[in-house]
């Protein structure tokens, strides 16, 4: 709490010296006679004379200690940190096909991803993000948005199986995520494509012309091949519900991948495991780096009342003390 008239507490040091004044010459003005509701006439030297004496005066007292406090006009201060106006939109396109079920990464490509996703959301809270999931066709997963804890929710639910699963679709991938980030007012925009395999679905045959209409809106594309090279297995059910291993072959298009980025003016990573996955995502991270100057909402709530009200209820039981319960003959 603060004070925004804080001189008028000096009020305070005159309304205690005019009380210990009137109880002085109140002490030396002689004795008097107490009027009780109740018993008649009481002597002054009783309780009830003693505080007729005194306790008008000290209620009269801190009522004006009071109202000098209100005088003062305290006040609670709000501060509210602001979002910034413009920082950086980031679409992750996650790749969903069968493929991630690969155990080459741990525990699995798809978990691995997800993990290394989350910790790079963690690092960004000032950064609008959003997530598109693909496999033989892409969904918009979650739109852009500053609210990360829902964000990170809807990160939970990617997995292999949310799409068509045989096919990846790369093209219709970042043409999803381009389309939402387009009309972005944000000064830097990107997409962080992550996938296990080749483009060989959707209706954009041709992800690398996707990635210059991207660019051409101002989008930036960081691609990141996951997997190891070499065959992986992975963990899959079959058509009669039953759970076996399975191959994966190393299907990654490498080539495809890296003129993706650079025709989006980002870069081409590969990620072997997951420890790579995750240096990969703080290198993007290091690379969108923005400098954001804090804005904050300060506003003020008057509390002067918190010491009005009580001043004038003091003043009233004054008042009725000292007209009816110890009026005083002259």
């Amino acid at each position: 709490m603060i004070f925004a008239n804080p001189w008028l507490l000096l009020l305070i040091a005159p309304a205690i010296a005019a009380l210990f004044a009137a109880r002085r010459a109140q002490d030396e003005g002689g004795t008097a006679l107490s009027m009780p509701l109740e018993k008649g006439f009481a002597p002054a030297g009783t309780l009830a004379g003693a505080l007729s004496g005194f306790l008008p005066l000290a209620l009269r007292g801190a009522a004006l200690i009071l109202l000098a406090l209100a005088l003062a006009r305290p006040q609670y201060i709000n501060r509210t940190e602001l979002p910034p106006e413009a920082g950086v939109d980031i679409m992750l396109c996650l790749d969903t096909s069968n493929s991630m079920l690969a155990q080459d990464l741990t525990p699995t490509r798809i978990a691995a991803a997800r993990d290394s996703a989350r910790a790079f959301i963690e690092k960004r809270p000032s950064d609008r993000i959003g997530i598109t999931a693909f496999a033989e066709n892409a969904i918009l997963q979650c739109p852009l948005t500053l609210d990360h804890d829902s964000l990170l929710e809807y990160l939970d639910g990617v997995d292999v199986g949310i799409t068509h699963t045989y096919r990846t679709a790369i093209g219709d991938a970042i043409a999803t995520a381009a389309n939402h980030l387009k009309n972005s007012a944000a000064k830097s925009r990107i997409i962080i494509l992550l996938t296990d395999g080749r483009s060989n679905s959707g209706i954009i045959t041709d992800p690398v012309l996707a990635a210059k209409a991207a660019a051409s809106y101002g989008i930036k594309i960081y691609a990141i091949g996951t997997g190891a090279k070499g065959p992986s297995r992975a963990l899959m059910q079959n058509d009669f519900g039953q759970y076996q291993y399975v191959t994966i072959e190393d299907d990654l298009d490498d080539d495809s991948l890296s003129a993706i980025a650079h025709a989006a003016g980002g870069e081409y990573f590969r990620a072997t495991n997951s420890g790579e996955l995750r240096d990969i995502y703080s290198q993007i991270d290091k690379l969108e780096k923005t400098d954001y100057k804090s804005s904050i909402s300060i506003s003020y709530q008057e509390k002067f009342y918190i010491f009005l009200v009580p001043a004038v209820l003091l003043l009233l039981s004054e008042f009725l003390l000292a007209r009816l319960v110890f009026a005083r003959i002259p």
